[in-house]
């Protein structure tokens, strides 16, 4: 028996269930006929033009995208515009649409977590997790196996995360001791006055606003504690966790060809310097 889309949805949803997703969240299958066989899979972070040509180039049944095409309302699928287009492009191809968002997020061996395991935090727990488990739920928190340094850590992002314009940027002092780190994978700064956050030496996310980070900055001056801030690519952040899912779904799913996506889908090109 072929693998089906409704077979890939049920594996998706044990490995990335429902009921984790924020309640503003849209995860789901976008589009897609579920009786249809699934032979190969590609995984991206975002379901753009470059990665829609390039599921449809592959001979994919399937692009599993972490962010939400249809996230907001929208009113209108005409070709001009282009949702309308990439779904007709999809769905002329017989490639289904499939997101999985927060509830990627939250999960064990998901977005955030990938991002501790790859620094070596232990004992990292979730920012804000749930009652049954507390190492489920949005971001990480942990301590580094040996000391480092700020500016060292840094680097050790921009070494581990793939290269984009904006780098990796860093509020604080280039030597401070680093300890305890505390991340979020994607938009982050809804977390900055959380206790974890808070008690951590340092904090990695993305999409960082200038008033956010200043006024987090400076209570953190006034307090004499309170993390630095390091702000990276939010395409690059989440992009980590598509080897772990791939794995996963191989696991579960042998028949079926998974590919990760390697296109930079982050929304910018160049940074000009002064």
């Amino acid at each position: 028996m072929p693998t089906t889309l409704t077979d890939v949805i049920r594996v998706a949803h044990e490995l990335w269930p429902l009921d984790g997703a924020e309640s503003w969240d849209a995860p789901g299958l976008v589009s897609g006929d579920g009786a249809a066989p699934v032979r190969r899979i590609v995984l991206a972070v975002d379901a753009v033009a470059d990665t829609v040509d390039e599921a449809i180039e592959l001979g994919a049944d399937l692009l599993i995208a972490h962010h939400p095409l249809l996230l907001r309302g929208v009113t209108s699928v005409a070709e001009d515009r282009y949702k309308g287009s990439l779904l007709r492009r999809l769905i002329k191809a017989d490639c289904a649409l499939l997101t999985a968002h927060t509830n990627a997020d939250v999960v064990m061996d998901g977005v955030s977590d990938v991002i501790a395991q790859r620094l070596g935090l232990t004992d990292a727990v979730a920012i804000t997790s749930n009652l049954r488990d507390p190492r489920v739920g949005i971001g990480r928190a942990g301590t580094v196996q040996e000391p480092t340094t700020l500016g060292r850590l840094a680097r050790t992002l921009a070494e581990l995360l793939p290269a984009t314009a904006g780098g990796v940027r860093v509020s604080g002092d280039y030597d401070a001791v680093v300890n305890t780190v505390s991340l979020c994978g994607g938009a982050g700064d809804s977390l900055l006055a959380q206790p974890a956050v808070l008690g951590s030496d340092v904090y990695i996310t993305s999409d960082l606003r200038h008033h956010p980070a200043s006024e987090a900055r400076e209570q953190a001056k006034l307090n004499g504690r309170g993390p630095a801030l390091i702000d990276v690519s939010h395409w690059a952040s989440e992009w980590l966790w598509l080897d772990s899912a791939a794995r996963q779904l191989r696991v579960v799913l042998p028949g079926v060809e998974i590919i990760v996506s390697e296109l930079n889908t982050d929304p910018w090109d160049f940074v000009v310097t002064q």
